[in-house]
């Protein structure tokens, strides 16, 4: 390790304090934003104790590589999962992190400036060489992070809306209710048909009133689907009873040429409720 690498990574240690209080005085009022300069107190905290982090982290980078890739990974997850938690746009981060790089360098150039004597114009190139390549190596981790969990919950959310869009309610023994609202899609249309036959099973579902009362358009594809539905569930054994289907939707399903004549129709929900064999 170079003499001279130690003395500048103990140099910022040292000023670690100062560094972080000069960073926080370039924030703007930003409405909403963690970074803004009227934010909470606590998100101050917060930002102080990630930037001293931020500030050690690329100051390893000066002293030993495996250090500074270890620090590099706890810190890309920290900010990561912070700044996805508080919902901030990765351009504000960006931003952030650039005033970061410009703080750090305000007090590498002090350190130069006050050993003029010793510091070789080599030593400023190789400091602008590991320090620039260990800025951009945090950003280029923390945006693989912050993509990472970005993603999951948007798959998370995007299976809780499968879920809500897909319900199957029991209503009696081995009977069951499927009430669709809503605009029917070609890709929620082929989330039903994979969903609800699963459902089915495992609610041990004979019977299923599929409503559509609640569907105002569905589009020949759809009406497809539906139809492969009801003949999957005809397959495992369960019933279905289909309510609320529109003149618009007979007709698109008879030009089809849709067999439904196998399975019971009913212009509301609550006819086809009055079965007798559910009283």
């Amino acid at each position: 390790m170079n003499a001279k690498n130690r003395l500048l990574y103990d140099y910022i240690q040292e000023n670690s304090i100062n560094i972080t209080d000069m960073w926080l005085s370039l924030r703007d009022k930003q409405k909403g934003s963690i970074y803004s300069a009227d934010a909470d107190s606590a998100y101050e905290k917060l930002l102080r104790e990630q930037n001293t982090f931020t500030n050690r982290t690329v100051s390893a980078a000066l002293i030993d590589e495996d250090t500074f890739n270890e620090n590099m990974e706890e810190w890309a997850i920290t900010v990561a999962e912070s700044r996805v938690d508080s919902n901030t746009p990765i351009f504000q981060v960006l931003e952030a992190l650039s005033n970061v790089r410009e703080t750090y360098w305000h007090f590498v150039e002090k350190f130069i400036n006050e050993n003029k004597s010793e510091v070789t114009a080599d030593d400023v190139l190789k400091w602008s060489t590991i320090i620039n390549k260990a800025f951009d190596k945090l950003i280029n981790k923390f945006s693989e992070k912050y993509y990472q969990l970005t993603t999951n919950r948007l798959v998370a959310q995007q299976s809780l809306i499968n879920e809500l869009g897909t319900p199957v309610i029991p209503i009696k023994d081995h009977t069951a209710v499927l009430p669709l609202i809503g605009n029917i899609d070609t890709e929620r249309a082929r989330i039903l048909l994979e969903e609800i036959p699963k459902k089915c099973a495992k609610e041990d579902v004979e019977h299923l009133f599929i409503d559509l009362s609640g569907v105002a358009i569905i589009d020949t594809m759809v009406a497809h689907q539906i139809f492969s539905l009801t003949t999957a569930l005809k397959l495992l054994g369960v019933k279905s009873t289909i309510s609320g289907i529109s003149p618009e939707v007979a007709q698109t399903s008879i030009q089809l040429g849709l067999d439904f004549t196998g399975i019971n129709t009913y212009g509301t929900l609550k006819q086809a409720l009055k079965r007798k064999d559910i009283e």
